[in-house]
């Protein structure tokens, strides 16, 4: 599944709107610990997707331009 950084965002303002709603102390040490495991590994998991997508990308333009009709 590939996240965007807007996804990462809204990730990230949910788990910090839920540990100011919640008063059980377990639940909040729950989402501090993903959101703290999120933010350690968003930059390295957006950095990886866009070298992915800049590695499928050769650089080359290709134009398929059916010119048999002009003849």
């Amino acid at each position: 599944m590939d996240f965007t950084s807007q996804d990462v965002a809204v990730i990230e303002q949910a788990l910090r709107l839920a540990m100011n709603t919640e008063n059980k102390e377990s639940k909040v040490s729950q989402y501090r610990e993903v959101l703290s495991k999120l933010q350690n590994n968003a930059e390295a998991a957006l950095l990886f997707g866009s070298k992915q997508k800049a590695e499928a990308h050769d650089g080359l333009r290709y134009d398929y331009d059916d010119s048999s009709d002009l003849l």
